[in-house]
């Protein structure tokens, strides 16, 4: 049987990156985003399903849910890859849309995706959570105050949703990246990252954590590029 999952953010950096790799493994992937021409090109290239949508509306989700119970019947893994800077800016300067955004992207978000998939995880006995945080949930640089406070709620939701889960036969992990290659910066405003880690690095750990044993979970792992220094707070 090939599994069906579900990237978000699956059109440009860690997102294309795995849903190319599970692509090239025979998996039906669904990749989704907000960018109608952006999905048209990932579907022509990497011959993947596709469904446009704003992660941070629980009724896009809904929209998501039923498109995927009509055509697959099921969801083997729920890639929670979308999220974003925003704004790389001190705290006291963003706006409050700004900050509002930026919560709603990197953490509210993965909990509609989960609010809408679990059920279906639940009644089928099975189903992988994978949410995609960042180093800077445990760690702390200027500029990425509320990034930060985000991608560490998401860490924890995780972990807690997990415990919920688990007798379900769901396994619910959350990787969290370090500097990588991708638009990450340029999106927020700022310049290349040009790093040793690329997207294919981190789309690798991805892909070997959802096919351990179905009976072993990844609580949480953190993948650096060798060429990162880091002395933060």
């Amino acid at each position: 049987m090939n599994n069906v999952i579900i990237i978000t953010g699956g059109t440009s950096g860690y997102g294309y990156a795995a849903a190319k790799k599970f692509a090239d493994a025979g998996e039906r992937v669904i990749a989704v985003a907000r960018n109608a021409e952006a999905l048209e090109k990932t579907k022509e290239t990497l011959g993947v399903d596709i469904f446009s949508a704003d992660v941070t509306k629980e009724e896009d989700w809904n929209s998501l849910y039923k498109y995927v119970a009509e055509k697959y019947g099921r969801i083997d893994l729920l890639l929670n890859n979308a999220g974003g800077a925003v704004t790389l800016t001190p705290f006291l300067e963003q706006t409050s849309e700004q900050i509002s955004y930026s919560i709603d992207f990197n953490l509210t978000s993965a909990m509609w995706g989960c609010k809408a998939f679990a059920p279906m995880m639940i009644d089928q006995k099975s189903g992988t959570i994978i949410n995609i945080a960042s180093v800077c949930a445990n760690h702390a640089w200027p500029a990425y105050s509320v990034y930060a406070a985000a991608k560490a709620g998401l860490l924890n939701f995780s972990k807690s949703l997990y415990v919920e889960l688990r007798e379900f036969g769901i396994r619910v992990s959350c990787l969290i990246p370090a500097a990588g290659d991708t638009p990450f910066c340029i999106n927020a405003g700022g310049g290349p990252n040009p790093v040793m880690m690329k997207a294919p690095d981190f789309a690798q750990a991805i892909f070997d954590v959802f096919n351990l044993p179905p009976h072993i979970v990844v609580e949480n792992m953190t993948v650096w590029g060798i060429d990162q220094e880091v002395v933060p707070l």
